[in-house]
């Protein structure tokens, strides 16, 4: 059983930072790629970056120049640097990883930008 577990999340005011964290139950370089969503309430699930375990990164174009996703194979985990946050980054922020064919999921982390 695979368990992805995020931390990290939580109040922050507009222009702050957060940094949230992926923990992994099993060596992360095992997964094809690792990375983040996030959900608002009544809106889909959307992509906010991928690392893949040769460490190639995509973004969300909305997203690039604020938000790296970066990994620390040594410690299973995956982050998610997030800087000049703005209320509209409000969401709840799920950690996945690919291990094909199966996609694991963590429970997510609120974030809540305040204005």
């Amino acid at each position: 059983q695979v368990q992805l577990v995020e931390s990290g999340g939580g109040l922050v005011q507009a222009g702050g930072s957060l940094r949230l964290s992926c923990a992994a139950s099993r060596t992360i370089s095992d997964f094809n790629a690792m990375g983040w969503f996030r959900q608002v309430p009544g809106k889909q699930r959307e992509l906010v970056a991928t690392i893949t375990n040769s460490g190639r990164t995509t973004y969300a174009d909305s997203l690039k120049g604020r938000f790296t996703v970066s990994r620390d194979n040594a410690k299973n985990t995956v982050y998610l640097q997030m800087n000049s946050l703005k209320p509209e980054d409000t969401a709840v922020y799920y950690c996945y990883g690919n291990l094909l064919p199966l996609t694991y999921w963590g429970q997510g982390t609120q974030v809540t930008v305040s204005s």
